[in-house]
């Protein structure tokens, strides 16, 4: 007799609770196959850590075959579910398409970066969805200290070392918490000119700080964040982005090269295609997290809109904790539902209760009130990384060793220029993936009004999954306009107005914060004609400068190459004295980029 074939789409928090609960509650009884863009799955809240330098990439992430084992984990991402087939297509991370047949199946597609309308944004700001992101920010935010400290100007070492942050919820607001000791701790290694420091601003349309959270909690983090010289603008978000800085919805215009974007996450796209009844992006289930009409379909976690039970007309919000603990119910409603004679009756409901909330803000700061009990300071910081060890599935003895260490030695203030700008776009198809060479599935969206729909603006809650609560709570989203209209400073309409504005000319290339232009997405970045295969490319200028698109007939990493340990900047002299020699054609000149399909996220 077959045995039951049960696949899972995604191995976000939703997604690896379902395969772990079911592979227990199965034993064996049934094919389980988790389909994933990644070997691993990802634990967020600790992400703006690895930004940090305070842990290590693998530290946060836990092998889907070392901790599954009665799952099997097939890489791909899901293109397309045919429901009448009962089959998911899906593409490897080679390109290679392939099917897999389920008699159940479990989307737990998970969320993408939440877009808005804004010009610019698309270019020039930088998501905080996934590994290589983070990779990213801490090799950007260290670059930028050290080119502030290697004697340009006043004007550009200031604009080098000004960082901006959109969005105070979880990620925002921790992103700049621990972006602002990192920072710190990097100017004390290179040493900055007399009356400049870094400076960090972080940006939200709400009244206050965690606006989803207790106002105390809310005021704690405000109060820490004031302290260390972080500047908290309320009611103020970004009008434009350039390549030279951000105009606020005040007027001001802040000269940066670091825009991160933490506004919150929109349901993966994946939801919508399958033609379901639909709830603001997200599917409709049952308490159940059966989708209506197909029994054979159950949803979790950011791409499924669950009926809030403990507040009837309304559905969960869009957390970690949510998805999680739906995870656990998804996985033993599968489990019943293959139980001869089993039907609705054998099935559980899902609810929650709200057990508190913890904030890690570097250090020893944070904040909590587990089970009510309102905590700051290094009581809540002990709190908060208990229950992060508590609430990871592995890796524990190894964070816990990266948390001592770094409390006795000195972070180590190196960029190790594996990810580049344009690998990380904000309109990406995978944010847990680093995007690759002429890979056009995943190339970034186009500037401008364009780069969103007003659908985007309304999808979704503004939740972004990565938070530390014990459990989840109702997400007042800012950015959503019928969030208290909140959203009137970034109507697109005001921007034809903006007067003043440094704006890219025409013809000239996206670049993003960091003064990089983004190569062609068919831009090889590897070459065997480079002289510097240790740093990526960028055509177009020196070291240090601002670098041009790249050809898209040339790579990046050679072996012909003088200096392995620096990535190679192509139209520079160590480039042009190379391709001389190699007999390459001279560089083309730079390639526009193509749009972008919309994102799969937490897969």
């Amino acid at each position: 007799m077959r045995r039951p074939r049960i696949v899972i789409v995604g191995a976000g928090f939703a997604g690896y609770r379902t395969a772990r609960t079911l592979a227990r509650a199965a034993r064996g009884r049934a094919d389980i196959t988790l389909l994933n863009p990644t070997d691993y799955f990802l634990y967020l809240p600790l992400l703006p850590q690895v930004a940090a330098g305070i842990l290590e990439p693998r530290r946060v992430t836990v092998s889907l075959s070392g901790t599954l084992r009665e799952v099997r984990p097939v890489l791909g991402e899901a293109e397309h579910v045919d429901l009448d087939a009962r089959t998911v297509h899906y593409t490897n991370p080679e390109g290679d398409e392939g099917t897999l047949g389920y008699d159940r199946l479990v989307l737990a597609a998970g969320s993408v970066n939440k877009l808005l309308p804004i010009p610019g944004v698309a270019e020039h700001a930088h998501g905080f969805r996934g590994l290589p992101e983070a990779l990213y920010l801490r090799d950007h935010l260290t670059r930028q200290v050290e080119l502030a400290a290697s004697g340009m100007n006043a004007d550009e070492c200031t604009a080098r070392c000004t960082f901006v942050v959109v969005g105070a919820g979880y990620t925002g607001t921790e992103v700049a918490a621990q972006g602002q000791l990192f920072t710190d701790a990097l100017v004390r290694s290179h040493p900055l000119r007399r009356g400049i420091r870094p400076r960090w601003l972080l940006l939200d349309l709400a009244s206050r700080v965690l606006p989803e959270l207790d106002e105390r909690l809310s005021r704690t983090a405000d109060r820490v964040l004031r302290e260390r010289g972080v500047e908290v603008r309320m009611g103020t978000s970004v009008k434009e982005a350039t390549r030279d800085g951000v105009l606020l919805t005040d007027g001001e215009f802040v000269d940066t090269r670091t825009l991160a974007w933490c506004v919150g996450v929109r349901p993966d796209p994946l939801a919508e295609s399958l033609g379901l009844p639909m709830e603001r992006g997200r599917l409709l289930v049952e308490p159940t997290l059966q989708v209506p009409g197909r029994p054979e379909v159950f949803a979790c976690g950011d791409a499924a809109a669950v009926p809030d039970l403990e507040r009837p007309g309304e559905y969960t919000p869009m957390t970690a904790q949510h998805a999680w603990r739906q995870g656990k119910v998804a996985g033993q409603n599968v489990a019943a539902s293959l139980v001869e004679g089993g039907g609705a009756a054998g099935l559980r409901p899902y609810r929650h209760k709200d057990l508190g909330f913890v904030v890690d803000l570097g250090g020893v700061q944070a904040a909590a009130n587990p089970l009510g009990v309102h905590l700051s300071g290094p009581a809540a910081g002990a709190v908060a990384r208990g229950y992060h060890l508590a609430a990871m599935p592995g890796n524990r003895v190894r964070v816990a060793a990266d948390w001592l260490l770094d409390a006795v030695l000195p972070r180590q203030d190196v960029q190790l220029g594996l990810v580049r700008s344009w690998s990380v776009p904000l309109d990406t198809a995978s944010p847990e993936l680093a995007r690759v060479p002429g890979d056009h599935r995943h190339e970034p969206a186009a500037s401008g009004p364009g780069a969103a729909t007003e659908e985007d603006v309304n999808a979704g809650n503004d939740a972004d999954g990565t938070d530390g609560s014990t459990d989840g709570t109702d997400d007042k989203n800012p950015y959503d306009k019928n969030a208290d209209d909140r959203n009137e400073g970034n109507d697109v309409k005001d921007v034809n107005d903006v007067k003043d504005v440094k704006n890219v000319k025409d013809g000239d290339k996206a670049t993003d914060g960091s003064g990089e232009h983004h190569p062609s997405p068919e831009d090889g970045s590897q070459s065997i004609t480079s002289p510097t295969p240790e740093v990526g490319r960028h055509s177009g200028g020196e070291s240090g400068s601002r670098a041009g698109q790249s050809s898209p007939e040339e790579g990046s990493q050679s072996i012909d190459s003088p200096t392995p340990e620096v990535g190679r900047h192509s139209s520079g002299p160590a480039a042009a004295q190379s391709d001389e020699s190699a007999g390459n054609e001279p560089d083309p000149g730079p390639v526009e980029r193509g749009d972008a399909r919309d994102a799969k996220g937490d897969r």
